[in-house]
C-alpha cells in the first residue's frame, strides 16, 4: 500500500480514510515505512515524531477535519507543535535540546484539520539562506539530482513531498522560501496574502510582514484545500487579508475567464534571463495565451528597483535578525552568543544592532512606497504576471554556502538566484511558483504567478486551468518512495 499512497494527493488520501478504504493508522505507517526508505538519501526529515504519529493516528479523539489521517510534516522554524522538538536549524538549540511548550494557531489549526504530523523538515539556520545546508543538521539532497540544492528555507519539506515521503508538507516564507523549493523540487508552492495566515500567538507579524506560511504540495487542490483549513484572521491579529468570497477550494476547476497577464522574461534592472528560466517563462506564456488569456510582454516598472529593493529589505532583515536571537536567549535563559549560531547569522544580528529606529523606519517608509509603485501596475488593468519563479536551475550543493571567515562570499550569488521573490513579500501579494518546465537535466524549472492583493482565488483558477492543460503529478524523481 505504500507505494501506492505515495502517488495520491492529501485529498485523495483523505477520501480513502472518509471512505474506510484506509485508516488513518494505515496511512500513518505508510508514510513512515516511505520516510524510512528515502529519507537516507535526502536528509529532508531531520526530527521523527513517529510513536507519536501512531498514537495520534489511532486516538479515538482524532479531529474529524477535512484531511483526517493525512499524514504531514512540520518545517522545524515558524511553526511550534506543543512538547516537539524546536530548532530552527541552530546547532544552539539543539544543544539545548529545546522543546515547545505549545502550538502556533496554524498548527493548531492543522491539527483540527486531522493531519498527523510525522515529523520536522531540514531548514537553514532561521530560514536565511535559500539553500538548505545548516550546520546543525546537514545539507538536504534534491530528489530530482541528490548532489543539487533543494532549495530554501523550506528545503527540507520541498524533498519530503516531491519524493513521496508525504503529500504535503508546513513550509513558510520571508523572501521567497515556499516558491523556491517549490520551484526546485518540481513542486505547487503558494505564498499567501500578507495577513491570509495568523502568525500567532507568538507574533502579530514577523520581519515587519514579509514572512507568512503554508505548505508545498503536489497539486493545486491540496494548496487550495489546505488554504481553506489555515487561513482566517485569529484574536489580536493586526491586519487580515480579505475575506474570499467563497472557499478557496471551489476556485480549483472554475473558469478563470479572460485574463489579461504580463510576461517578464529578462532580469529586473535589464539583461538576459539563464535560458532554462527564459524556455520556462516563454512555454508559459504560449500555453496561457493557447489557453485564450491575454498575453504580452509588460510588468511593474518598479520591479526593475532590485538594488534598492535589497538594501531596505536587508535593514528589515538584520534588525529582527538581532531580535530573534535576543528572542532566543530570553526564551531559554541562556545567551545566544557568536559560538551559538553561524557565522552569516551572527554577523547579520551584529549589523541589525547597529542600525538606528530612524533608518529602520526609513526603510519601512521607502518599502511602502515601493509597494504602492508595484500596485499600480495591476490597478491599469492587469490580473496576473508572469515570472520566473527563479534566475536559474537548482544549484549544486556548496554553491550558496559561505566559506568560514567570509560570511558574505555568497551572497552575490545568493541574490543573482533570487531576483524574482522577495518583492512580493515586500508588497503582500500572493505569489505562486508552478511545476510546468523541466530542462536537458532532467531538473525542474519553476514559474511564478503573482495576483493583485488578497487575490489568490484569481492565482487558483489560472494554476488549475494549467495543471489541467500540462498535468505534472504523474513525474516522479530518481529517488521516490
Amino acid at each position: 500500500m505504500s507505494n501506492d499512497l505515495a502517488n495520491l494527493d492529501a485529498t485523495a488520501q483523505a477520501e480513502l480514510v472518509r471512505r474506510r478504504q484506509a485508516s488513518p493508522l494505515e496511512l500513518t505507517n505508510a508514510a513512515i515505512a516511505r520516510i524510512e526508505k528515502v529519507n537516507p538519501q535526502l536528509n529532508a526529515v531531520i526530527t521523527p515524531l513517529f510513536e507519536k504519529a501512531r498514537q495520534q493516528a489511532a486516538a479515538p479523539e482524532l479531529p474529524d477535519g477535512p484531511f483526517r489521517g493525512v499524514p504531514f510534516l512540520l518545517k522545524d522554524l515558524d511553526a511550534l507543535s506543543a512538547g516537539d522538538p524546536y530548532h530552527a536549524g541552530t546547532q544552539f538549540l539543539r544543544e539545548l535540546r529545546w522543546v515547545a511548550d505549545h502550538d502556533t494557531y496554524l498548527v493548531a489549526k492543522l491539527r483540527a484539520a486531522g493531519f498527523v504530523f510525522l515529523g520536522k523538515t531540514n531548514t537553514p539556520e532561521l530560514g536565511l539562506n535559500v539553500t538548505t545546508e545548516p550546520k546543525s543538521y546537514g545539507a538536504s539532497h534534491n530528489p530530482w539530482n541528490i548532489e543539487h540544492s533543494t532549495g530554501g528555507s523550506s528545503g527540507g519539506s520541498g524533498a519530503a513531498v516531491a519524493a513521496g515521503m508525504v503529500p504535503a508538507a508546513h513550509a513558510s516564507d520571508g523572501g521567497g522560501s515556499i516558491r523556491i523549493p517549490a520551484s526546485e523540487c518540481g513542486l505547487v508552492g503558494l505564498k499567501p496574502s500578507r495577513g491570509r495566515v495568523s502568525l500567532g500567538p507568538d507574533h502579530g507579524e514577523f520581519w515587519h510582514g514579509l514572512v507568512i506560511s503554508h505548505v508545498v504540495t503536489r497539486t493545486v487542490r491540496d494548496t487550495a484545500a489546505i488554504l481553506d483549513v489555515v487561513a482566517g484572521a485569529m484574536p489580536g491579529d493586526p491586519y487580515i487579508a480579505p475575506p474570499p468570497p467563497r472557499p478557496f477550494l471551489a476556485e480549483v476547476g472554475a473558469n478563470p475567464g479572460r485574463l489579461r497577464i504580463g510576461v517578464m522574461a529578462r532580469l529586473p534592472g535589464g539583461g538576459p534571463l539563464h535560458p532554462d528560466c527564459a524556455a520556462a517563462v516563454q512555454d508559459t506564456a504560449r500555453l496561457l495565451e493557447s489557453l485564450g488569456h491575454q498575453v504580452e510582454e509588460s510588468h511593474p516598472p518598479a520591479f526593475d528597483e532590485l538594488q534598492e529593493s535589497i538594501t531596505q529589505f536587508s535593514t528589515l532583515l538584520m534588525s529582527w535578525v538581532a531580535a530573534t536571537l535576543d528572542e532566543i536567549s530570553e526564551t531559554t535563559g541562556k545567551t545566544v552568543g557568536p559560538d551559538g549560531v553561524e557565522e552569516l547569522t551572527w554577523t547579520y544580528a551584529t549589523m541589525g544592532r547597529a542600525i538606528t529606529a530612524p533608518q529602520y523606519i526609513h526603510a519601512i517608509d521607502w518599502l511602502h512606497a515601493f509597494t504602492r509603485r508595484m500596485a499600480s501596475w495591476w490597478a491599469t488593468g492587469f490580473d496576473v504576471l508572469l515570472t520566473p519563479t527563479l534566475a536559474g536551475p537548482p544549484p549544486r550543493l556548496g554553491e550558496l554556502v559561505p566559506p568560514p571567515g567570509n560570511p558574505f562570499a555568497g551572497s552575490e550569488k545568493v541574490f543573482a538566484l533570487i531576483p524574482f521573490t522577495a518583492q512580493f513579500n515586500i508588497t503582500g501579494q500572493p505569489a505562486m511558483s508552478l511545476p510546468l518546465y523541466w530542462n536537458r537535466d532532467a531538473l525542474p524549472i519553476g514559474v511564478q504567478l503573482i495576483a493583485g492583493y488578497g487575490r489568490e482565488d484569481v492565482l487558483i483558477r489560472v494554476a488549475a486551468q494549467l495543471e489541467n492543460a500540462r498535468p505534472w503529478r504523474e513525474r516522479r524523481p530518481p529517488v521516490h518512495a
